[in-house]
């Protein structure tokens, strides 16, 4: 049944394109929305804008910043001896819910994948290398997901830092291959850290 209005549907639309939500999720929102006051209304679309006009990315790491650096290259108190490697901004929040890492990130915002002609030029792998190159990191830790572009990468990348003094790892397969990181709950992500295997 189509209630024909044109503003209503839109909303609906934009909301399907957010990852995980269907037409009946979306309705649901959308109808949310209508029953919020004004100002909640525009509270959420101010949040909305503001977000997408000052987020950015980390000049060093490639996590979200509000400014040159994200609070976690700010952060006096994490080491600089490791680096941990992931594919997404998203990844480093699933690692700091988990509270068991306290070094730093890097961000490569996708994966090597020759089928969707995306090769390491595509990647935030250059500045990786810099990093190392300065000589402060002792261990790079790869957590791309267990996928085939994620085991790509990670192969690539221990092959571009063999010639630092630098101990490469991968995450420890406590992780079921195929699997998003997202969906893995904190204790088995401490785990896989904390068993982290040599490349």
């Amino acid at each position: 049944m189509s209630l024909n209005l044109p503003l209503l549907q839109a909303l609906i639309e934009n909301f399907k394109k957010l990852p995980g939500v269907g037409e009946k999720t979306a309705r649901r929102m959308t109808f949310s929305v209508l029953e919020m006051d004004k100002g909640e209304v525009e509270e959420f679309a101010e949040a909305l804008l503001q977000v997408k006009r000052r987020i950015g990315f980390c000049n060093r790491c490639g996590n979200l910043a509000e400014g040159d650096l994200c609070p976690i290259c700010q952060d006096p108190t994490r080491t600089d001896e490791i680096i941990c490697v992931v594919e997404r901004p998203s990844d480093v929040f699933i690692f700091e819910e988990s509270g068991g890492f306290r070094g730093r990130y890097h961000v490569l915002h996708g994966v090597i994948s020759p089928l969707d002609n995306v090769g390491p030029e595509d990647i935030n792998l250059g500045s990786l290398e810099k990093r190392v190159e300065e000589g402060k990191v002792r261990e790079v830790i790869i957590a791309t997901n267990p996928s085939i572009e994620g085991d790509t990468t990670s192969l690539y990348i221990a092959r571009i830092l063999k010639p630092y003094d630098v101990k490469v790892t991968r995450l420890a397969r406590g992780i079921p291959i195929g699997t998003s990181l997202e969906y893995i709950d904190g204790e088995t992500l401490s785990r896989a850290i904390d068993r982290r295997e040599p490349i």
